[in-house]
């Protein structure tokens, strides 16, 4: 599936997730509790420094580890086969200590949580890149006029900040959310076979505390092998983050449609055409942002019923975690990446949008009228009275201002100049301004 790299997989956070960082996760596990036993003295640092010497990706036989995983059902226990063995090569003595007090779990979701810090912070980097490029446009696109639409159809004007500014909004929120989850979801994974330590016997607290202290990991209340809620905290997290992506997406992708053409995506060679139609100009980082959000509900789906686990150990519910979770991960950072991407050069054009404006001849400045009109004559017998109106100027194509100015009930209450006031756009963007100021100060503050 490497050909699709490009475009589900387009992130630095892929690498993070790839066979090598899988089981060089597992390998620096096995490397800290060497390391934790010998700080426990049950074992001499000779043989601690000699098995994390051996813990290298690289130095594992990756052809014969899928082989055996299949028939072990999972990677740590062929995984740590052979590190017994390289280690014993070195040192016999050595070699009686690999994986001693941990089980195979122990090792998978220790290793796990050192791929899912590394891939929160290269997150974090990206979502912040967003979030810059976001309120550069916000900013930039502050007073620029556009139709905004509810039901897919002409509501009220609005402007392209407003609109940026609503996403710009919810990804400062992803950002604070980012911050405060960590703590909860990085966790030591350390219980040996049943959660217990009993292995350890006196010396399970002592070399917890030390292993915590190798890999960087904070322990745990109690070891978590059968409570997965941190992994779906997390995955639940990455998976909001892509709906909001995916609504942006298709907003834009809306907006590019042949008919309406408000933006396109930034120019690039070889981008969005057509093995058929030399005109085509395909939204396809839309694509890619929307293909992500389609398929993130349904691995974040299987995470869930994954929580469901037996006893000590789970029966497949944790099985199912190992490449759904990855995956979750990979797609929402690819959607990241493709809407900085798509955000940052983002054509506008502005012409269209005032055309699209000027599509219905002043009907979508109906509302104004009425209000102002209400003023005079109550607001249900207003709404009536220009709901009529704007019939009558649908049925005789006539602008809005035309049919109006041509009412007796309207011109003897309000002037042909206020019509017109009331009749532009650019009057009626309303507290937009404030809104998207807002949002900036609190992408800066954050």
């Amino acid at each position: 599936m490497s050909l699709y790299r490009a475009m589900f997989m387009a992130s630095p956070l892929s690498e993070g997730f790839s066979d090598t960082a899988l089981l060089q996760g597992m390998l620096d596990f096995e490397a800290g509790l060497a390391q934790a036993l010998a700080s426990a003295g049950l074992m001499d640092r000779e043989s601690a420094q000699i098995i994390q010497d051996c813990c290298r990706a690289d130095a594992i036989d990756a052809a014969a580890l899928t082989q055996a995983a299949g028939l072990a059902g999972n990677l740590a226990i062929p995984l740590v086969k052979q590190l017994t063995a390289l280690v014993a090569a070195r040192s016999p003595e050595a070699a009686r200590y690999v994986h001693w007090g941990a089980t195979s779990q122990d090792a998978i979701d220790s290793g796990l949580m050192l791929q899912l810090r590394a891939a929160l912070s290269g997150t974090a980097t990206l979502l912040d890149r967003l979030i810059a490029v976001l309120s550069a446009q916000c900013e930039r696109h502050s007073k620029t006029l556009m139709v905004g639409r509810t039901w897919l159809q002409h509501a009220l004007p609005v402007t392209l900040g407003l609109k940026l500014a609503g996403t710009l909004d919810a990804l400062v929120r992803d950002r604070q959310r980012l911050r405060a989850m960590q703590p909860r979801v990085l966790a030591l994974q350390f219980g040996g076979a049943a959660g217990t330590l009993a292995s350890l016997g006196d010396k399970g607290e002592q070399v917890e505390q030390a292993l915590s202290e190798a890999l960087n990991l904070p322990r745990s209340a109690t070891p978590w092998h059968a409570q997965r809620d941190r992994l779906t905290e997390l995955a639940g997290w990455y998976a909001g983050l892509t709906g909001t992506l995916g609504k942006l997406a298709r907003d834009m992708s809306l907006l590019m449609q042949s008919e309406v053409g408000e933006i396109s995506e930034p120019q690039a060679a070889g981008r969005g055409g057509s093995s058929t139609m030399p005109h085509k100009r395909n939204p396809v980082l839309c694509a890619a942002i929307l293909s992500a959000a389609n398929r993130v509900p349904a691995l974040m789906s299987g995470l869930y019923a994954g929580m469901v686990q037996e006893h000590e150990r789970a029966l497949g519910g944790w099985q199912a975690e190992w490449q759904s979770l990855p995956q979750l991960i990979i797609l929402s950072g690819a959607a990241l990446a493709h809407s900085t991407e798509l955000i940052d050069g983002l054509e506008v054009h502005e012409d269209a949008m005032q055309r699209n404006l000027g599509l219905t001849q002043g009907l979508i400045m109906a509302e104004a009228v009425t209000l102002a009109l209400a003023n005079e004559m109550g607001r249900q017998q207003a709404h009536h009275h220009i709901e009529q109106c704007c019939r009558r100027a649908l049925d005789t194509q006539q602008s809005l201002l035309s049919v109006l100015s041509a009412d007796e009930t309207v011109r003897t209450r309000l002037s042909h100049s206020t019509l017109e006031a009331l009749l532009d756009p650019a009057n009626a963007t309303g507290s937009a301004a404030r809104f998207i100021q807002q949002v900036l100060a609190a992408a800066r503050e954050s």
